[in-house]
């Protein structure tokens, strides 16, 4: 069984750019209507990504704390759970990194 995680994903980046929005707000105008709008949403974002993470089954312990940290705690409990469904399914096939073709060492030889 498979759990959509599409709602989690718009939550979760919603949640970090209405931090990073409400931030350059309060570095450059700061202004009130603005802050108005982003408050809440960013709010509201944050709880979702937290209840959410909190009510999907294969998530650990440990995927549920990290929802808890505020902006980037969604993505973060997204990185979790495709790790914790790749792990489960067998499925380890990534795309292959240079060190994988043996084109180019990581460290190159000593001389």
């Amino acid at each position: 069984m498979t759990v959509p995680l599409r709602p989690l994903r718009i939550a979760a980046h919603t949640e970090l750019l209405s931090l990073l929005l409400m931030l350059a707000n309060l570095a450059t105008a700061h202004l009130k209507p603005l802050s108005s709008v982003l408050g809440p949403t960013h709010g509201c974002a944050y709880l979702f990504v937290v209840l959410a993470t909190w009510r999907l089954a294969p998530a650990a312990t440990a995927t549920k704390a990290t929802a808890l940290v505020p902006g980037i705690g969604g993505l973060l409990a997204l990185r979790r759970l495709g790790h914790a469904t790749t792990r489960s399914t067998g499925d380890t096939e990534t795309s292959p990194g240079p060190e994988r073709h043996g084109s180019t060492p990581a460290c190159g030889p000593r001389t």
